[in-house]
């Protein structure tokens, strides 16, 4: 019996188990979206096209291969959306909701399944900051959809109003992109309707930095009267995505400038906020205001290393995570001036930082290198779309140039797994699926490489 409980713990490791968990969800939403009441038309939506909106729904990607507003019912919808939250905030993140709702001990190793999930260093207050995640969650949730609402009674019936605000303040707090104003604009519109409008654009755009930012940064940030300091931590994550903000509008101001597919016939204050906007969202979100297909290709792959970048480590969004490209930049701007270090903010980073970001940067890089060299030879597109739709779903993003509609059985099928580890994460699945990593008892001895 105690040789069974070995076996098992060493099976049943924190990594496998999420993994697992979100597998399970993913099959469990497979199955209720093929019902006949998740559908308007009444009949089953095809095993495929219900597995890759189940997955995209429950990694928080927001790539659909039906419209949601017009194709799927109330019922539909209402599954995708506990898909989507389940999904961005973490499966153990509310079970342990229902845990501590009864009442119901966190055992050690649910501790030690929290921590993989939030990607921390130790399992210290990890239950207080769950605890956290969720009162932040639903609070800026609430708030966001309560001025949805307030935005959209003007243009909508009161309980339609509602009902989008609910949605769509879940949507974009995860990052996720589902919208469903094909209802309203037609399929496949997003916010389109409302790229001049300061509020939702405000609204949506807030939230979708909030939810990216990652929980250990809103704590910090809610906390600051009490503290009066930030972490290190949050101090990188705050100025990268500042830095990235900015430098995502101005590039998609000048390149879109005179591009009468986007901004071109719009007038200043409206370039403003798309430009904005479309800076925001590939840092995993999926909404957009103008038509992504209708961009420039120099924007195009401007918006494909942003999604590649993604947000930041404990949040609901996907990439390689703004402090993993930090790091990455401050190894080489410590390279070239000479330094042995990388120091941010006067704070020197441990060797395993950068041994752990180039890790994540070439198991990405190499996803992403063969999910699109194998689209390229299954689907019948331009390589910058199957990149850009490749990068989308590796990132969770969903963002779209037309081409998700359009794939084959073995295109959504690939797509799927790769949102699927892009949301899991390619270090925590090789986790999950290697064997049990054992101390080394000795040491090889040092030699050399030239480089350069």
């Amino acid at each position: 019996m105690e040789k069974l409980k070995k076996w098992q713990t060493s099976l049943l490791t924190p990594p496998r188990i999420l993994a697992g968990g979100f597998a399970s969800i993913i099959m469990l939403g497979t199955i209720l979206l093929m019902l006949p009441i998740s559908n308007a038309n009444g009949e089953s939506l095809a095993l495929v096209d219900a597995f890759f909106t189940a997955t995209s729904a429950t990694c928080v990607t927001g790539l659909v291969v039906v419209d949601t507003g017009t194709h799927f019912t109330m019922f539909g919808q209402t599954v995708i959306i506990l898909l989507i939250q389940v999904g961005g905030l973490g499966f153990m993140t509310m079970a342990t909701l229902f845990a501590m709702a009864f009442k119901k001990k966190i055992s050690l190793k649910e501790r030690l399944i929290l921590q993989e999930a939030m990607n921390q260093g130790s399992m210290e207050g990890i239950v207080r900051l769950i605890q956290k995640v969720l009162l932040y969650a639903f609070a800026i949730e609430g708030t966001a959809a309560a001025l949805f609402t307030i935005r959209w009674a003007f243009d909508l019936p009161f309980g339609q109003a509602l009902y989008f605000g609910i949605f769509h303040s879940i949507s974009l707090f995860n990052n996720a992109g589902f919208d469903l104003f094909g209802q309203v604009s037609g399929p496949f519109s997003s916010l389109t309707s409302y790229v001049g409008d300061p509020l939702v654009n405000l609204v949506s755009m807030s939230l979708i930095v909030l939810g990216g930012i990652g929980f250990i940064v809103l704590s910090d940030l809610f906390e600051f009267k009490t503290r009066r300091k930030f972490s290190l931590h949050t101090k990188v994550v705050l100025s990268m995505t500042s830095f990235l903000i900015v430098l995502g509008t101005i590039v998609v101001f000048i390149f879109e400038f005179t591009n009468p597919n986007t901004l071109g016939s719009m007038n200043w204050f409206e370039k403003f906020w798309a430009a904005m906007f479309q800076s925001i969202t590939p840092r995993t979100a999926g909404a957009n205001t103008i038509d992504i297909g209708g961009m420039r290709q120099a924007t195009q792959f401007f918006m494909i290393l942003f999604m590649f970048i993604g947000a930041s480590p404990g949040s609901t969004g996907g990439g390689i995570k703004t402090t993993t490209f930090t790091i990455l930049v401050g190894a080489v701007i410590a390279m070239i001036r000479g330094k042995e270090d990388i120091v941010f903010f006067r704070n020197r980073l441990a060797k395993d930082r950068l041994n752990k970001a180039v890790t994540l940067v070439l198991l990405a890089l190499g996803l992403v290198i063969g999910v699109t060299m194998i689209l390229s030879t299954t689907e019948d597109h331009a390589f910058l779309m199957i990149l850009f739709e490749t990068v989308s779903a590796f990132g969770t993003v969903g963002l779209s140039m037309g081409l998700t509609t359009d794939l084959s059985i073995v295109g959504k099928i690939l797509l799927s797994l790769t949102m699927f580890i892009g949301r899991l994460g390619p270090i925590t699945l090789a986790y999950a699926v290697g064997p049990k990593n054992e101390r080394e008892l000795y040491r090889h001895p040092e030699g050399k490489i030239t480089i350069g």
